[in-house]
């Protein structure tokens, strides 16, 4: 399949299941990371405001968020995404795609060392950690400069056998479905 068919083969997949059952599964998702030893002792974390169609990670937000940790969220700026601190539900925005945003400051790249994991979502990944992302490269250009560990995070329907990458796509170590 092309990376343009099986993002249409992901998006059929995800209606064959209702609302209810997609916000289970995350709960699942979300509980997998809880319990894992690298969210645990992370100080420091990459996280995503999820579209209506992703693993929604907004109770691994609110978590780290009300344990102390420094939650990062991405903004799209142009052809790029910059990470700016949340600093809790009111300082959210919409931004970019109808995506939530946070206002806070400015993570600076220098920075970006600090970031001990990144939780990464993605239409589709495969069991080496290939990610098919939607199409714009937007978290391919950041995770180029991340030293953090990576983790895509799915619904197990799109955690596959193998996906299309190209020479730019970057892959993550694990992935959470």
């Amino acid at each position: 399949m092309t990376k343009p068919e099986l993002r249409r083969f992901i998006r059929t997949q995800k209606k064959q299941y209702s609302a209810a059952e997609l916000a289970a599964k995350s709960e699942e998702i979300c509980n997998m990371v809880l319990a894992s030893a690298c969210w645990q002792e992370a100080s420091t974390l990459l996280l995503y405001y999820p579209l209506k169609d992703e693993v929604d990670v907004r109770p691994l937000i609110t978590e780290a968020f009300n344990g102390g940790k420094q939650v990062l969220l991405p903004v799209c700026k142009e052809d790029d995404l910059e990470l700016r601190l949340y600093e809790g539900e009111p300082s959210l925005s919409v931004g970019a795609f109808g995506i939530m945003e946070p206002t806070g400051p400015l993570f600076a790249i220098e920075d970006y060392p600090e970031i001990q994991l990144a939780l990464i979502p993605g239409m589709a990944f495969d069991k080496a950690g290939h990610r098919l992302g939607r199409g714009k490269g937007y978290y391919d250009r950041l995770l180029l400069r991340l030293s953090a560990k990576l983790t895509g995070i799915c619904f197990p329907f799109q955690l596959l056998d193998e996906v299309p990458t190209d020479v730019h796509d970057v892959a993550v170590g694990e992935v959470v479905a």
